[in-house]
């Protein structure tokens, strides 16, 4: 296991690499990939209501284990050209245990893959052919194996993301494609701050898993689909504590929540409880995950 001691220096290195040459320049705003539409996400949530499996207890408090295997593209062997070094990955890996308590599941990092292709790590996008291909060679495992392919989102429509992930209904359609992109210095440690704590696959890997984005559909409808987490007009960025975007909600927005668009330093709200029954039933049902 990575020790917490050399996850702190990671993390001081992080707070020291505003002047080093290599920092990574992006806006100040979190870029996230993975979008549904309001029809897409009604249609997504009928289908899921019809063919939701119950857990295998009502009164369960099983945990499982899910295998991670990492893909790392890289242009050359520096940490501008995308070299990641395992651990900085298993660093990742300490952090998304973490995140994932409340869920019931537990990560594995069972693989590294090292890729060497300058191509793939500047123009890996969503829906290009550089993802298909590099997606069709390299994915790993079943629908409960959690593919992550770190490269450099330089160009095209990967520029200003951090990362992007498909959700769990869309395994059985193409199960090839299945996985979670980050930009690669987004791991903890990396050059890319505010955005270099690892909450960027916690909270892509959150899509992965079947949760929306905290303020999907604004002030109306369902939202999310999450019980205890509040409307949220829009995404929010920076480190905004405290806000009531929705007129008519008593509750504040989930500023802190993982799927929300917050600074990886202020997303100390986490999961809620509801999140990790969607979680699990998402899992359950579509996973074929026995939790």
């Amino acid at each position: 296991m990575f020790s917490s001691i050399y996850l702190a220096i990671l993390l001081l290195g992080a707070s020291l690499v505003a002047g080093a040459p290599h920092r990574r320049d992006i806006a100040r705003r979190r870029g996230c990939g993975t979008h549904i539409s309001s029809a897409q996400i009604a249609s997504a949530e009928r289908l899921f209501q019809t063919n939701r499996l119950p857990p295998p207890d009502e009164n369960s408090t099983a945990t499982v284990t899910l295998d991670i295997h990492f893909h790392v593209v890289y242009a050359n062997e520096t940490l501008d050209g995308g070299f990641v070094p395992d651990e900085q990955i298993r660093a990742q890996v300490d952090v998304m245990n973490r995140d994932y308590n409340i869920t019931g599941i537990t990560w594995n990092l069972v693989t590294i893959s090292r890729i060497l292709s300058p191509d793939w790590f500047a123009k890996v996008a969503p829906d290009t052919p550089e993802e298909a291909d590099l997606k069709s060679q390299y994915r790993k495992g079943n629908a409960s194996t959690l593919n992550v392919y770190t490269v450099g989102l330089k160009e095209g429509p990967g520029q200003g993301l951090l990362g992007y992930a498909t959700f769990p209904k869309d395994y059985s359609g193409q199960p090839s494609n299945d996985g979670v992109v980050i930009l690669y210095s987004t791991m903890p440690g990396g050059p890319t701050p505010p955005y270099n704590m690892g909450r960027t696959l916690t909270h892509e890997s959150g899509h992965w898993s079947g949760l929306y984005h905290t303020f999907e559909g604004g002030c109306t409808g369902k939202g999310d689909h999450v019980d205890d987490t509040p409307p949220e007009k829009e995404a929010a960025y920076g480190c905004v504590k405290t806000r009531r975007t929705c007129p008519k909600s008593k509750l504040d927005d989930p500023t802190t929540n993982f799927m929300d668009y917050s600074d990886d330093a202020c997303m100390t709200g986490g999961f809620t409880k509801g999140q990790g029954t969607r979680i699990r039933a998402q899992m359950r049902t579509y996973r074929a995950v026995a939790i």
